[in-house]
């Protein structure tokens, strides 16, 4: 059986990106392994063993192009609504709180962030499949 353990990103600088995860999801440095031509950072919260490597290519000025293929991270939250206050606090920009119906029955409240990189995360309200 396959266990998930990281999903990765490509980020522009470092200090920025390590600044949002930290201040947006609480994302602490799981690892630092600095190579040659880049550099892994591996970002965890204390909450779940799964991590978020940001990959860092030494020399790189240019910002990533995302693509159209990118969809999002997701974390789930206790309190969307404090959270989504926390993140104007914060000055990270969230996107409106929405709800998705499904079969005319709530599914997910939610909202959006992005980080320094134009990469979006959706933070979901805990409950349902989401608990």
């Amino acid at each position: 059986m396959a266990k998930p353990v990281h999903s990765m990103i490509r980020v522009l600088d470092e200090a920025r990106s390590l600044d949002f995860y930290k201040r947006a999801f609480g994302l602490e440095i799981a690892e630092r392994l600095a190579f040659d031509d880049f550099t892994l950072i591996y970002l965890r919260h204390p909450s779940s063993p799964f991590e978020l490597e940001l990959t860092v290519n030494k020399g790189r000025t240019e910002p990533y192009a995302l693509g159209d293929g990118y969809g999002h991270l997701a974390v789930v939250v206790d309190d969307l609504a404090a959270e989504h206050a926390r993140f104007e606090q914060e000055k990270l920009a969230p996107g409106p709180l929405r709800e998705l119906k499904h079969d005319g029955k709530p599914l997910a409240g939610f909202f959006f962030a992005t980080d320094p990189d134009g990469y979006k995360i959706e933070v979901i309200a805990k409950s349902g499949r989401f608990a």
